[in-house]
């Protein structure tokens, strides 16, 4: 799927484009993704699992637009990736109300409003597209993205205990939240 392209207003007054990765993007949204790995424990590889290359990055980023099913909206500023999003539709009735969601920024950007925004847009995608609920799987300690989601109606409905391992042998759990777009309880 494709996203139509805007452009937003930080807080701090810096022009944010939200678009649809293309294909040429492939190179940048590598680096993105590793730098993204680098900064955070929060993020769930490492930068040297980031082992694609820029052909299987840009078929990936390609298999994306051409998709019903999938839409990853890139955020960049002075055109520059410095966050993406993705929604994931399911494709089986059964689970066809449920849709699935990521988001990463890197740390120069965040508290900017870049977060709230594309949650925004995911959320209203959602409920365009007659999703029922959203999910997305956050790491317990990623107290900045918790009050993000539950700023914007998430709730936690389970733990996945050491459902993330770091590499010195510590665990963080993780947490499933949901947001229920049809507002029954």
């Amino acid at each position: 799927m494709i996203f139509t392209e805007k452009t937003i207003k930080l807080k701090d007054g810096a022009l944010c484009v939200f678009r649809s990765p293309k294909t040429e993007d492939a190179g940048e949204m590598l680096e993105y993704l590793k730098t993204c790995a680098q900064e955070t424990e929060f993020i769930l590889r490492y930068p040297e699992e980031c082992t694609e290359t820029v052909e299987e990055e840009a078929q990936y980023l390609n298999a994306i637009n051409e998709s019903p099913y999938n839409l990853m909206i890139g955020a960049t500023v002075n055109g520059k990736i410095v966050g993406n999003a993705q929604i994931a539709f399911k494709k089986r009735f059964k689970v066809c109300h449920r849709a699935s969601i990521g988001i990463g920024i890197i740390k120069a950007y965040w508290n900017r409003g870049i977060g709230t925004a594309l949650l925004s847009d995911l959320i209203e995608i959602g409920k365009a597209r007659g999703v029922e609920q959203i999910e997305l799987e956050v790491v317990s300690g990623n107290e900045r993205a918790i009050s993000l989601y539950q700023k914007m109606g998430f709730q936690i409905i389970g733990t996945i205990p050491k459902g993330i391992k770091l590499k010195n042998g510590s665990y963080f759990d993780e947490y499933i939240m949901i947001l229920d777009l049809t507002g029954k309880e």
